[in-house]
């Protein structure tokens, strides 16, 4: 029987990313508090990071974390792990992150 996370996860180069992608993944509310909750401890299960909404909200704002570059995600047996791409995405957006981190925690 394969495993529920078994499915290949898409990681886009950031060079693809569009300012106004990565701009987009951040606003929402939801996203930032799961990019915040990176940002004090890596490696986070998804179980431990989702925001209050149903699985399939929740799947679709990891989608989207992951498509604007922000979140590399992992397999560890039956758990998804998580992690913020912050080198890279501070290479590409230059202080982005940290503004919206600042925000975050207003």
């Amino acid at each position: 029987m394969a495993s529920r996370t078994a499915t290949p996860l898409e990681h886009p180069a950031l060079e693809d990313v569009t300012f106004a992608e990565a701009c987009d993944a951040l606003r929402d509310p939801h996203r930032l508090a799961m990019v915040a909750a990176l940002a004090r401890e890596p490696g986070q299960s998804c179980g431990a990071i989702m925001p209050p909404v149903s699985k399939p909200a929740a799947s679709r704002h990891f989608k989207i974390l992951r498509a604007a570059g922000l979140l590399k995600q992992w397999d560890s047996g039956t758990q998804r792990l998580n992690a913020l791409r912050r080198e890279e995405f501070d290479a590409r957006f230059p202080g982005l992150l940290d503004l919206a981190l600042a925000e975050a925690t207003r």
